[in-house]
């Protein structure tokens, strides 16, 4: 019996390995200026708001929500019916340029399940870093949403954390239900603002 036992548990290690060994990072930049195009945007008079979509991994959007020196940013498709649910920090924010995609290969096929993306949140000189690990929106589903939060300042570990949680919990996580994942250590996770209805 503990030889079968053993042997089942090398099998099971040689799966997730192998399920591991598929996938991979890709990575793409926005261009607020040239890749980017203004959807909608405040008139005189109405504020600081902009909607942008902009081009992310081959051919899957990502769609910019600016408003008050926040952000909200979508990754992938949306879905087919209603808007968007803003989710972003309380606290003045801006993400970075550079977007890792968590990519599952698949034969030829290369589908992205997930993003990973630096934000800046709070004031300029009491920053604090955050990786937002995000469920990509798929055609024809749409769901889309953060899957977990990793502190990054004073955390070297970060992009280890993020890839993690990304490569375990994106493809199966489920918007409506489930929690997203916080990793903080020193330094605290900023507030949440999330639209919830």
């Amino acid at each position: 019996m503990r030889h079968v036992l053993l042997a089942l548990s090398a099998a099971a290690l040689l799966i997730s390995g192998a399920r591991a060994a598929d996938i991979e990072s890709a990575y793409t930049k926005i261009d607020r200026k040239h890749g980017c195009k203004v959807v909608e945007a405040a008139a005189r008079g109405d504020g600081d708001w902009q909607e942008l979509a902009c081009t992310g991994y081959k051919g899957y959007p990502v769609l910019i929500s600016y408003d008050d020196a926040r952000e909200s940013i979508f990754y992938g498709y949306p879905p087919k019916e209603g808007k968007r649910k803003w989710e972003s920090f309380a606290g003045f924010n801006q993400s970075s340029d550079t977007i890792e995609w968590r990519v599952a290969r698949e034969g030829k096929k290369e589908i992205p399940f997930a993003t990973i993306h630096r934000w800046f949140v709070g004031e300029p000189g009491d920053t604090v870093e955050v990786l937002a690990v995000e469920k990509i929106g798929r055609k024809g589903g749409g769901e889309g949403c953060a899957v977990g939060y990793v502190v990054a300042s004073g955390n070297g570990n970060a992009n280890d954390e993020a890839r993690r949680i990304a490569d375990s919990r994106a493809r199966d996580f489920s918007c409506d239900v489930d929690k997203p994942v916080i990793k903080a250590g020193r330094v605290a996770l900023p507030a949440l603002a999330r639209q919830t209805d």
